[in-house]
């Protein structure tokens, strides 16, 4: 058959509070046309982000009411480690309260400011660069080049440009402390990283005697396109995929807001005995006793059914599948949109949707701005509003201006996603009307959450 069905039922509701057109241009100026900036009750369909946005089971429901909250040792923490340990077998599992935490730690023992140390990834998100950046450290993207060409519809998109990052190990090896991989890649459009890319950066950061790092907040989806995708591995289960990218790490980095299906919680996880002391001393001044990390007993319960919860096939066949169906029906409407869909959301390539509005005059904002008026819909500008500012004040155009609609698991149904359609349908057909934005008031970094826009 070949209509999707969402692989459970639903227990709980929560209402929805409809808006006017003329509802919405208030809020819109009232918040300085900045989308973070609204109050989530005056959304209709919140696509900002799937992180901490899941819905979640039962089980982790149950799992709740078992949560112990001791301050040290509790059992809570030794199941969540447990559950993770089945997947991904790092001596060291360290809890923080979201990934950004994790970040903060990693670099802050890894490189201090002014040692001008590089940190490649095929590409860093927004707080990965801002945590390395505020470290005095530089984040330099490696992706491949067929990953900045948003129409180009290859399996695995996300890869690392291995010749790029050889030639900096040749050439800058003392500068480089540790080597990442972002999987899926989020900024390049949710494309994923094929298991051959991820060997092969292993092989080349053991050559160079570099620790390999992954990104890993979405490790499911990407193990799921591999199994998809990549010859060999078609009838492995998303399990044994996910145990094998694991095999190749050295650590990671884990915002559980997105591939562990809670609200909140993260783990920093480590097989450098040294590393994992000082992240230990860090974590104790700034989130909590290593058994905990900044969570409940509770957080880290959730955490430990979302592991299981988060491999079961049924779940990702209708997750992928589910966003692609988003994806091909923008793309059939002729929005451009970044091919092949990825995992966790679609990506409107704004650039080319909006040719009459100059790169500096930030289309994708203009154009998230627009779904947000027309329809309700909180999309997030991927572009040079959140990547343009460098630190030194200075701007830099993006590779890509793109609008992101994050889809959050297990919360939506089709017909919401069919209303998105519409709307976006309707958005097309008067395109060349919107205009772009200037941004009136910054912050010195990361200024996407906070600045201020005026429409031109």
């Amino acid at each position: 058959m070949k209509t999707i069905i969402e692989p459970f039922r639903i227990k709980s509701v929560e209402p929805l509070r409809m808006t006017s057109v003329s509802e919405r241009e208030a809020l819109l100026k009232e918040a300085n046309y900045n989308l973070f900036s609204l109050k989530s009750d005056d959304v209709l369909i919140d696509l900002l982000t799937d992180s901490g946005t899941s819905a979640m089971s039962t089980k982790q429901w149950a799992g709740i009411q078992m949560g112990d909250e001791s301050y040290a040792g509790s059992p809570s923490f030794y199941r969540f480690e447990q559950a993770l340990r089945e997947l991904a077998p790092f001596k060291h599992i360290i809890p923080t309260h979201q990934g950004r935490a994790a970040e903060k730690i990693l670099f802050s023992i890894i490189g201090q400011e002014n040692d001008k140390l590089i940190i490649p990834n095929n590409t860093h998100f927004d707080t990965t660069r801002a945590n390395i950046e505020a470290s005095g450290s530089q984040a330099l993207d490696l992706v491949k080049q067929e990953g900045l060409d948003p129409q180009v519809d290859l399996p695995f998109k996300g890869d690392m440009d291995l010749k790029r990052l050889r030639d900096l190990l040749e050439t800058q090896a003392e500068l480089v402390p540790i080597v990442m991989l972002t999987i899926t890649n989020n900024s390049g459009g949710g494309q994923p990283v094929s298991m051959a890319n991820i060997r092969e950066t292993k092989a080349l950061c053991d050559e160079f005697n570099k620790p390999l790092f992954l990104d890993a907040c979405r490790f499911a989806e990407n193990a799921y396109f591999i199994k998809q995708r990549e010859a060999g591995y078609q009838d492995k289960t998303p399990k044994e995929i996910v145990q094998e990218i694991f095999s190749y790490a050295d650590g990671m980095t884990m915002s559980a807001k997105k591939d562990a299906l809670v609200n909140m919680g993260g783990w920093l996880a480590l097989n450098d005995d040294n590393l994992a002391m000082k992240a230990r001393n860090v974590l104790i001044l700034t989130e909590g006793f290593p058994t905990y990390g900044g969570l409940s007993g509770r957080d880290l319960e959730a955490m430990a059914v979302g592991l299981e919860e988060i491999i079961e096939e049924d779940y990702l066949n209708y997750r992928i599948s589910s966003t692609a169906y988003f994806g091909n029906a923008l793309d059939k409407l002729g929005i451009p949109i970044v091919k092949p869909v990825g995992g966790h959301a679609v990506y409107i390539d704004a650039r080319a949707m909006l040719p009459h509005i100059p790169p500096s005059e930030y289309p994708g904002q203009a154009l998230a701005i627009e779904m947000y008026r027309l329809g309700g819909i909180r999309g997030c500008e991927i572009g040079t509003v959140m990547f343009g500012q460098q630190p030194d004040g200075s701007e830099k155009l993006a590779a890509m201006d793109l609008v992101r609609m994050a889809i959050p698991r297990r919360v939506y149904t089709q017909s919401h996603i069919d209303y998105c359609i519409e709307c976006l349908e309707e958005v097309n057909a008067n395109k060349n009307n919107l205009r772009g934005v200037n941004i009136s008031w910054q912050p010195p970094m990361l200024r996407h959450f906070t600045c201020h826009f005026e429409p031109k």
